[in-house]
């Protein structure tokens, strides 16, 4: 495939926007053979709490650097601006980029984090920073939100997955991002608005064949795990199982059956269908949703490209805000817009904007999160945090806060006591209510 020609070239951007991060991918059966956990987990009566609560997270991943100033953040008329220009919101006082009208209607659902300093410039990197609350090291690896919230929120009788991500091009597979948590909290990747490859039976294959060969499948497996029991037998079997509940509850993956006046909402592009598929797995008690768009690393015609991508993310995204709370459900939802990093202030000789994690943007909604605010400020050209710094640490805490869960508190992985967020960081508090 082509290297986006805007991108820096770095091994994360050697495909082409449009097929960013897809995959070709088993099924979910093979691709899932190691699903079990590394040890005993426990659950609690808190855990329980948060799952009756259907309490749920959806992420919006701008993978490559979603330029602050073109977006959350605008500094009009000063050098480091650009040509965007800002505009008025819901919320008096509050302004936001004009690529980005439809959204700016629904301010008074958003809280605006302008204060984020990472650090951090690489983009796999930061990327692991945004979505672990840790810093990459070699000694250790950690969850992330996806997962996390795959562990602590989800209820497995619904018959589906925790934890899904949701990304033009090909799907089926099981990501990595469960760490010490275990691979039965890895991701499902599905392919835009398409249900899971190999998820219906074969025409010649009855009904009746197909329950006596799971029978004698799970006869045997008791057997087997009677005698010689590990995670890995374990994980086999929880893959078949959660295979075939995906089966039975194939439908929830099919967008065809929302009205054509939701499609013409959301917009008939790949974005607007994934938010239309979140929306949906939501509603049907899937715990974490991310929905990718990309590639923001607009090193080269920053302006142009952002004047066509935020088109997208912005009729999609306000109708998903707005779909939301119409249906009652932004209090137990967590809406997250983050990247990896933001873009420079300074715009370079090819129109373009280079990497910058000094001072740049995030942005929630729902949950716990206020509502209609603004934490955080940058100078006036957008080149440092004057007020109310934050970093990826502190972040992770407030999503986990933000749905219930203590942020604190550790989890029991094979006798061992370990924090499901940094303990040298802490929630948020001001922006939670």
């Amino acid at each position: 495939m082509n290297m986006a020609h805007y991108a820096c070239g770095s091994p994360e951007h050697r495909l082409n926007r449009r097929r960013f991060l897809s995959t070709s991918c088993s099924s979910i059966a093979a691709g899932s053979a190691v699903v079990g956990g590394l040890g005993t987990l426990t659950a609690g009566p808190a855990s329980d709490q948060l799952k009756a609560k259907e309490m749920r997270v959806v992420v919006f991943n701008m993978h490559g650097g979603l330029s602050q100033l073109e977006s959350w953040d605008p500094k009009p008329g000063t050098k480091t601006g650009g040509p965007c220009r800002s505009i008025p919101t819901s919320v008096p006082g509050i302004h936001i980029s004009d690529l980005m009208p439809k959204t700016a209607m629904h301010m008074h659902h958003l809280c605006l984090m302008r204060g984020v300093n990472t650090s951090e410039d690489d983009h796999g990197k930061g990327a692991y920073m945004m979505l672990t609350g840790r810093r990459q090291t070699a000694a250790a690896d950690y969850p992330q939100i996806g997962s996390v919230a795959a562990r602590m929120l989800h209820d497995e009788s619904k018959g589906l997955p925790g934890h899904i991500i949701v990304s033009p091009g090909a799907g089926g597979g099981k990501g990595n991002e469960s760490a010490y948590l275990g691979p039965k909290f890895n991701s499902i990747a599905l392919g835009g608005d398409k249900p899971p490859p190999h998820t219906t039976k074969p025409d010649q294959l009855s009904a009746e064949a197909e329950m006596r060969r799971h029978e004698v499948r799970r006869r045997l497996n008791a057997e087997f795990l009677s005698k010689r029991r590990t995670a890995m037998t374990d994980a086999y079997t929880h893959s078949y199982e959660q295979a075939l509940k995906l089966m039975e509850r194939r439908d929830v993956f099919d967008i065809s059956k929302e009205p054509t006046t939701d499609h013409d909402r959301y917009g008939k592009h790949d974005f607007g269908r994934q938010c239309l598929m979140a929306r949906r797995l939501l509603e049907n008690g899937v715990s974490f949703v991310q929905v990718s768009h990309s590639n923001y690393d607009t090193h080269n015609e920053n302006f142009n490209f952002h004047i066509e991508q935020l088109g997208e993310f912005d009729q999609g995204f306000a109708t998903f805000v707005s779909d939301i709370a119409d249906r009652g459900m932004l209090d137990n939802t967590l809406i997250v817009v983050l990247s990896e990093f933001g873009r420079t202030p300074h715009i370079n000789l090819y129109y373009g904007r280079d990497h910058w994690s000094k001072a740049w943007s995030v942005v929630m909604a729902g949950g716990k999160v206020a509502r209609g605010a603004v934490f955080g400020q940058t100078n006036a050209e957008g080149t440092e945090v004057v007020d109310g710094q934050v970093d990826h640490g502190a972040l992770f805490h407030t999503y986990l806060q933000a749905v219930g869960v203590d942020s604190t508190q550790s989890i029991a992985v094979d006798g061992r006591e370990l924090p499901i967020a940094d303990p040298a960081a802490a929630p948020i508090w001001k922006v939670l209510v």
